[in-house]
């Protein structure tokens, strides 16, 4: 598990400028909840890289083509396959939020776990794509 202190300091609610405060708003008004998560205020020292990281998140995991669950479990596979502890345990929390089941959890990781092995003796064998696999034009 990471542990220790951050980088730079959190910058929290009250020690924030108004930039950094209106799209703290933004993340609880969007997510319903009345505290901020520590990846937004580290992020904060850069204010309009927050704001940037914080509209594209939100666009693009809003619902969709996709449903939110589904994103969020997407969201959990590549920060697990990344080493992101921090996303993986955000992001689980919000899928469970969502409605993931433990078991829905575990079976994920299992394909996580098997697309790595895979893609690993794939990417050293180099097999060549298979027809069959190519999109029809």
């Amino acid at each position: 598990m990471m542990s220790g202190r951050p980088i730079v300091p959190l910058i929290e609610y009250d020690d924030a400028s108004d930039v950094v405060r209106a799209v703290y708003d933004d993340i609880m008004a969007t997510r319903k909840v009345d505290w901020i998560n520590n990846f937004w205020k580290v992020l904060a020292h850069d204010p309009a890289h927050l704001k940037r990281t914080w509209e594209t998140l939100r666009d693009v995991m809003a619902p969709g083509a996709l449903d939110p669950l589904t994103k969020e479990l997407i969201y959990i596979a590549v920060s697990a396959t990344n080493g992101c502890e921090y996303c993986t345990f955000s992001h689980t929390a919000s899928a469970r939020a969502k409605g993931m089941s433990e078991a829905q959890l575990m079976e994920l990781l299992a394909v996580v776990g098997m697309a790595n092995e895979t893609n690993r003796l794939a990417n050293a064998l180099r097999p060549p794509v298979d027809a069959a696999f190519e999109p029809k034009g």
